[in-house]
């Protein structure tokens, strides 16, 4: 038996919204049915693993443990049309070879854009 990734969860203050911005940043779209209290992007398109979002009013509170690490073949392209989509641009890194922009999501959920 294998175990493999199925989803990536969000908790968040409004599902459909942030939704709406990663169907966006991602060129997905938003699948049926989303509310402010549950949505998903990628799953009826068979995009994985499917990205959930999932009302919780009390997020826990300091930095969250999983994230996203994104990649564009343009990056800067992509970090602006993050930024334009509600991203706030936090910090440039270039280590071990790699570089990346850390961001924040419109609910400060961390996420990166490395250059591919």
């Amino acid at each position: 038996m294998s175990v493999k990734l199925a989803n990536i969860t969000f908790d968040c203050a409004n599902a459909a919204e942030l939704a709406g911005f990663y169907a966006q940043l991602l060129d997905l779209a938003v699948d049926p049915d989303a509310n402010e209290h549950f949505a998903t992007v990628g799953q009826t398109s068979g995009h994985a693993p499917t990205l959930m979002f999932i009302h919780v009013p009390d997020k826990t509170p300091g930095k969250n443990v999983v994230h996203l690490d994104l990649a564009s073949d343009d990056q800067p392209a992509g970090i602006e049309r993050a930024i334009a989509l509600g991203a706030k641009h936090i910090a440039d890194f270039d280590e071990y070879g790699i570089k990346w922009a850390t961001l924040a999501d419109p609910e400060g959920n961390l996420f990166d854009i490395a250059a591919h």
